[in-house]
């Protein structure tokens, strides 16, 4: 009897939290390097309003790291996500990179469109997808928009849109220590604590495969975790009022660690150059 053909797994995800090395150890960009192989890794460019030299600045930075075979995506105008000239972009595709700029015009301008759907087929099939800054926070299936930097959470401050849905049961904020992003966190965690917050540092990115995420590069992962929240302020008090909620948990991951989305639980490990 013929073994049963499997359903292939999702690809892996590397979600970074911007300005990822490009120069020096690159040890990012050398994960996604080993995710791409020798194929045609895609630069989608989609989240910024003047794209010109984001391609430019890749091709140098992966030019010693084996893949050789860059291909800018970009859509002008909505429209454009559904013309054959963006969909062969993929064809052949190792990977999809989404680059920095802002994430409501990656959602807005391929958010259910045939383009959107080939790359989220893609992804099912196993096709690696990473992203840095707004290409890390449009992965979450609900992302974080905007909101205020280093301070307490105000209620009403914070602005929240649907993402791509590569990640599901999270959201993702990025630049996170370098810009006091934790308030802002806590804060949409508050807003539904089914969500595990997830905050990652610039030159730091979480690959994330089989519902595990290892930490890269050389800052930290926050995740928080709402779960058990006893008490929360988020839907009595008055807008501009500061955010109260007790018994949140809250992880941090360095080089190495993972982080179980599943079982909700940290794991010490290995650096990945170790690995």
């Amino acid at each position: 009897m013929a073994d049963e053909q499997q359903d292939p797994c999702p690809g892996p995800l590397l979600i970074i939290g911007g300005h990822e090395d490009k120069d020096g150890e690159r040890a990012i960009l050398k994960a996604l390097a080993r995710l791409v192989g020798e194929r045609r890794l895609v630069i989608a460019t989609v989240a910024s309003h003047e794209p010109d030299g984001y391609l430019e600045a890749y091709q140098d930075a992966f030019r010693d790291l084996g893949v050789t075979d860059l291909v800018e995506l970009y859509v002008e105008e909505r429209g454009d996500s559904a013309r054959d000239e963006a969909l062969r972009k993929l064809d052949g595709a190792g990977g999809v990179f989404f680059t920095g700029g802002d994430q409501l015009r990656i959602s807005s301008q391929i958010g259910d469109t045939p383009l959107e759907r080939r790359i989220l087929e893609l992804h099912a099939q196993g096709l690696p997808i990473a992203g840095t800054s707004a290409g890390a926070a449009v992965m979450s299936e609900t992302m974080l928009v905007k909101g205020p930097n280093a301070t307490s959470y105000r209620i009403g401050e914070l602005h929240m849109a649907p993402g791509l849905g590569l990640m599901r049961d999270v959201i993702i904020d990025q630049h996170f220590a370098e810009r006091g992003r934790y308030g802002r966190l806590l804060g949409a965690v508050a807003h539904n604590p089914r969500l595990l917050g997830v905050g990652i540092d610039e030159n730091t990115a979480l690959l994330v495969e089989n519902g595990c995420g290892t930490v890269l590069g050389e800052g930290a992962v926050y995740v928080v975790d709402g779960h058990g929240a006893s008490h929360s302020n988020i839907a009595e008090e008055e807008a501009e009022r500061a955010l109260s909620i007790f018994d949140v948990r809250m992880h941090v991951l360095s080089s190495g660690d993972e982080f179980d989305f599943e079982r909700r639980r940290p794991k010490s490990g290995k650096h990945w150059d170790d690995r």
